[in-house]
């Protein structure tokens, strides 16, 4: 005996019909509005903790403005610095300020932004930032 389909199981579509099943401009033109504003949500989220960690990055390690690339200073990108340039730029100015501190190797700092290894360091060997003083 032949079993006689389901009158549910036929009303039901299949992926493929579907698919066939014409959405209207208007309708597509929605989804992709609401699509946009969640990728804006999720890129903001992202965004926020990359922006986080990289200020994470530049407070640990002391990295100046010149440094990241950013500035007047020619050159190579920061990237491309040796490890031994990020002590501290000789006779450079911090991007165009005046330096405010300076040791005896010749690195010089504003004064402004988080404070470069050098200055931390010698902080730590017993300077005070009055001795650091540019004069």
């Amino acid at each position: 005996m032949r079993s006689r389909p389901n009158l549910a199981s036929s009303l039901l579509l299949t992926p493929i019909q579907s698919i066939s099943m014409a959405k209207t401009f208007q309708q597509v033109q929605k989804q992709i509005e609401q699509l946009q504003k969640e990728a804006d949500q999720l890129r903001k989220k992202e965004a926020d903790g990359v922006l986080e960690r990289i200020r994470e990055a530049i407070e640990v390690y002391g990295f100046t403005a010149a440094e990241l690339g950013f500035g007047r200073s020619p050159g190579r990108p920061a990237a491309a610095a040796k490890p031994a340039a990020r002590q501290g730029r000789k006779g450079r100015k911090a991007a165009g300020n005046a330096p405010k501190f300076r040791d005896d190797q010749g690195n010089v700092w504003s004064g402004r932004g988080p404070r470069p290894g050098w200055f931390k360091a010698a902080l730590e060997a017993g300077k005070s930032p009055d001795e650091l003083l540019a004069k």
